[in-house]
């Protein structure tokens, strides 16, 4: 077992693409591809040092076999770099970040590439009874984004629907949770146009029919209406309070990290950004998941010997205003040391890549 410290010595991300919007020609592991080579142009290391990728991904549906093992191959590592695939659905990329620590303390490995990539745009629609027939009368054609992605596995509702329910009973409003996401597209704006993300995002190029595209701005916080955001009609429930405004928003994009020890990094001149000094799961029911990074959270403070005042900025994914509302509501957090480049309402959620995305906004907001 390694006594060193675990550092994370690269950190970047695509920027995120609209739902059907400018990402959408191209796939989710050309997206994790590119996050990888850009996190390895940053750290200064060459692919051959690669010990393992691991990668987020729950919409891998058409995409071929092993889709982080793709993402490893088209960003140039050696055939002799291990790869694996991880589906968390919102935690993934986050998980692959765990992960690859627990590796690297283990001794198992000694450079690790961890993060996440996700094309929502590219889902495909499942025929689930093609392979045996359909025998007689109408057939179903199943969103393997909803089935896979945005439905409880357990009774096929829409998270959402469990997200409203918390939001219900804890007497979030509407109001409260429309304030919030305006907030948020706000802090994205700004930061867009200060050029606060362009340490982070990497352009990702790519053909079409009309020739070359470079795509390196976040997409949806340009595209958002905020005078429209009030008058939004419920998603989840027909009095409800969640809108499409106040949730995180379908898109496209991959991030990437590459962790070591701390002497490896030293030795091969690789500059570290950030010290991984714990790690914590918090797991719930399927209908309590807004409320699960609350002792998340909690563990991770107690497992580091941490306060919560000793913490400078928080990032907590923005799966809906309400998860985000309720985490600093329920620890007493001050507002206005989270998420302050904005978060998934704004700048979107790509499932399998939202938990190394805002690691990846945290580490450079630091």
């Amino acid at each position: 077992m390694a006594t060193d410290n675990i550092v994370i010595v690269a950190a970047k991300r695509t920027a995120m693409g609209g739902f059907m919007g400018g990402l959408s020609d191209v796939d989710a592991t050309v997206l994790g591809a590119t996050a990888i080579k850009a996190a390895l142009e940053q750290a200064g290391l060459s692919g051959d040092k690669v010990s393992e990728v691991i990668m987020g991904n729950v919409l891998p549906a058409g995409l071929g076999q092993a889709p982080a093992r793709q993402a490893t191959l088209k960003a140039g590592l050696p055939l002799t770099a291990g790869a694996t695939t991880i589906n968390k659905v919102c935690g993934s990329g986050l998980k692959a970040v765990m992960f690859a620590s627990d590796l690297l303390k283990a001794g198992s490995a000694d450079v690790v590439v961890a993060g996440g990539m996700e094309s929502m745009s590219n889902a495909p629609y499942l025929l689930d009874k093609a392979r045996s027939g359909y025998r007689m009368g109408h057939g179903q054609i199943k969103d393997h984004m909803m089935l896979d992605g945005l439905e409880n596995a357990y009774d096929g509702k829409a998270m959402g629907c469990f997200a409203q329910g918390t939001a219900d009973e804890k007497g979030i409003s509407r109001e409260q949770m429309d304030a919030f996401a305006v907030q948020s597209l706000s802090r994205a704006q700004q930061a867009i146009n200060s050029g606060a993300f362009e340490g982070e995002i990497t352009p990702v190029t790519f053909q079409t029919r009309k020739g070359e595209v470079t795509f390196n701005v976040d997409e949806q916080p340009g595209n958002a209406k905020v005078d429209k955001i009030p008058t939004l009609r419920p998603a989840f429930a027909k009095d409800g309070t969640i809108t499409a405004a106040n949730s995180s928003s379908i898109s496209d994009g991959a991030a990437a990290l590459i962790l070591m020890r701390e002497s490896d990094a030293k030795a091969q001149g690789a500059k570290p950004l950030a010290r991984v000094v714990a790690h914590a799961t918090n797991s719930m029911e399927p209908a309590l998941f807004t409320v699960a990074p609350v002792g998340a959270m909690q563990k991770v403070l107690q497992k580091a010997g941490w306060d919560k005042e000793q913490v400078d900025l928080w990032e907590i994914n923005e799966a809906f205003a309400m998860v985000t509302m309720l985490a600093i509501n329920e620890l007493g957090l001050d507002s206005a040391k989270v998420n302050v480049n904005g978060g998934a309402c704004a700048l979107g959620h790509p499932i399998g890549a939202s938990g190394a995305r805002i690691l990846v906004t945290l580490i450079h907001a630091l």
